[in-house]
């Protein structure tokens, strides 16, 4: 008996190919991104852990072993566990790295100083990236979506991944503006506090306005025409 059912379409309602909305949702989830549960409770956890101990004695060497406590315990486990310890060196790194200057000052706030560098550093990279027309979103989702570079050449997706990489830019500017002017205040309490509502919520958005920008042109090819040659296709399923 002849299948009467009619062939799949390789584009999705909305004029992207099908498995790009499965693709991009793959490589924004939780579990490659930031490792799952674990990976942010290991970016936020000691931190918390910090502040929550400040808040109620006021002492600078407590404070700080209890916040190494919860990293060393992550990092022990990935060996026990057999697993990556790229994620769990760097965040002990990072911890220890705060806690000495913490230390070493006698200023609670200064624990949280290598946090906010380094959002202003990831911020610079990813704004110089896309001012020079190599935004990072697009150099990381396009190898992942199998555009190689080919995405340079097609003005559509150039365009939305420079939107998408300017999204991170200002994901990075608000954390290290509200977290640097509590630094400034010296209100350590409250830094430890504000960076677990600029964590996971704060990505979560960037995200998900990342996906709906890209998904509206479909992935780039080898044979596509150059920037200077925009597309019709591309321009017709942006529209």
């Amino acid at each position: 008996m002849p299948d009467d059912t009619p062939p799949r379409s390789p584009l999705g309602q909305d004029g992207a190919p099908a498995g790009l909305k499965q693709a991009i949702a793959e490589q924004f989830s939780l579990q490659a991104t930031i490792g799952g549960p674990r990976g942010l409770a290991e970016s936020i956890l000691p931190m918390t852990v910090f502040s929550v101990v400040w808040a109620f004695t006021h002492d600078v060497p407590r404070s700080v072993l209890a916040a190494l406590l919860p990293a060393v315990i992550f990092a022990v486990w990935r060996i026990v566990a057999r697993e990556p310890l790229t994620q769990a060196v760097s965040g002990v790194l990072g911890i220890a790295l705060g806690a000495g200057i913490a230390l070493y000052t006698g200023r609670a706030q200064h624990f949280f100083l290598p946090g906010i560098l380094k959002n202003v550093g990831f911020g610079a990279v990813y704004a110089i990236s896309a001012l020079v027309r190599w935004p990072l979103v697009g150099v990381l989702l396009g190898f992942t979506l199998g555009e190689d570079l080919h995405w340079r050449r097609v003005r559509p997706r150039m365009r939305v991944y420079q939107q998408a990489t300017w999204i991170w830019v200002a994901v990075f500017a608000l954390r290290a503006v509200v977290q640097g002017w509590l630094y400034s205040t010296g209100q350590a309490t409250a830094l430890g506090f504000v960076n677990v509502l600029l964590g996971l919520p704060l990505f979560g958005l960037a995200v998900g306005l990342t996906w709906l920008l890209v998904r509206r042109v479909p992935t780039a090819k080898p044979a596509e025409q150059p920037v200077g040659e925009e597309p019709v296709r591309a321009e017709a399923a942006r529209d």
